[in-house]
């Protein structure tokens, strides 16, 4: 299925932080907008080529508006830096529909959230639908410094309160949250919610490891760098040739180590839908009927992965999947 698309106009460009602005975005008519959950995100379709995913950081109650928080991250290969550096106050952008991959899980009976950095914008449409609901939560915001921490006024009276945890490290993680600490006694009815840069993610995922899995919940906005074998160890064959086929048309194609499902598939005129080509938005997520992936994702939870592929990372263990296509 084709993702939906419209032009917005940019209404408002805000300052939050040092290196974060946000943008708000709205229909040029005043119409509505297509109603979106906390943790959605949506594809900015941005000057240069760029496509790239940012989380709606305002009240999912809200209609007329999106706004996404964005880092001017010196790392970044070009989307943000053009965001922060071409767009503007009145100029027209096509955006996506909204899309899902984070939901908040209402049978819980506390939520738990650790945010590092821009990792936060997801965080923020969060606590506006807990607080609607007046659901139990606590959050732990952790950056460099004041300064480079965003919305603090939104957050100063939870803040106030304790339901936000400000903690920053000075560029020093050891100086910062104590993740596993956090993590290693976990009250009943807990889920667990976290998004933020590599390290911060990596740290959360082992500080989580022995909390059930259907409690513990993330997005990362970058894939994690796979670590390189040492010299002696045995190389992953993971990049192995495998067979897919579409269910639909019997169709098969062989997908070589040195190309993707999706790339193969639109070489034979298959219409794929992609976004990051990473496995971390969700966007190529594909129902398979037969076969063992070797998913590579960063979004798909155990459950889902028993029936569900992206097909943009995803190889195969097995000779063949067959794909509902």
């Amino acid at each position: 299925m084709a993702i939906e698309t419209m032009e917005l106009r940019v209404r408002r460009i805000t300052n939050e932080a040092e290196g974060i602005n946000t943008f708000e975005f709205v229909d040029p008519n005043g119409n509505d907008l297509p109603e979106f959950t906390a943790g959605s995100h949506v594809d900015v379709h941005i000057s240069g080529g760029f496509l790239r995913q940012y989380s709606l950081c305002n009240d999912p109650r809200e209609r007329h508006r999106y706004v996404v928080g964005v880092l001017n991250d010196p790392q970044s290969t070009g989307g943000s830096r053009s965001m922060h550096e071409n767009v503007r106050a009145g100029d027209r952008i096509t955006i996506s529909h909204p899309r899902n991959n984070f939901p908040v899980k209402d049978e819980a009976k506390h939520h738990l959230l650790l945010a590092g950095g821009i990792g936060v914008t997801p965080m923020m449409a969060m606590i506006e639908q807990l607080m609607t609901t007046n659901a139990d939560f606590t959050m732990h915001y952790c950056t460099r410094s004041v300064e480079q921490t965003a919305f603090r006024s939104r957050l100063a009276g939870l803040a106030a309160e304790g339901r936000v945890v400000n903690h920053y490290d000075g560029g020093d993680p050891s100086k910062g949250l104590d993740i596993p600490g956090l993590l290693e006694h976990r009250q009943e009815g807990t889920h667990l919610y976290y998004c933020g840069p590599t390290g911060f993610m990596l740290a959360t995922k082992e500080g989580s490891a022995h909390w059930p899995s259907e409690t513990v919940h993330f997005e990362y906005f970058a894939p994690v760098a796979q670590e390189k074998p040492a010299a002696g160890e045995a190389v992953d064959l993971g990049d192995a040739e495998f067979q897919i086929t579409i269910s639909s048309t019997g169709a098969t194609y062989n997908i070589p180590g040195d190309k993707s499902i999706v790339d193969v598939l639109r070489e034979n005129g298959l219409d794929v839908d992609t976004s990051c080509e990473a496995g971390t938005c969700g966007t190529c997520k594909t129902h398979y009927l037969e076969g063992e992936p070797d998913h590579n994702d960063f979004v798909l939870t155990d459950a889902e992965q028993k029936e569900w592929v992206m097909i943009c990372c995803a190889r195969s263990k097995s000779e063949k999947i067959i794909l509902d296509l």
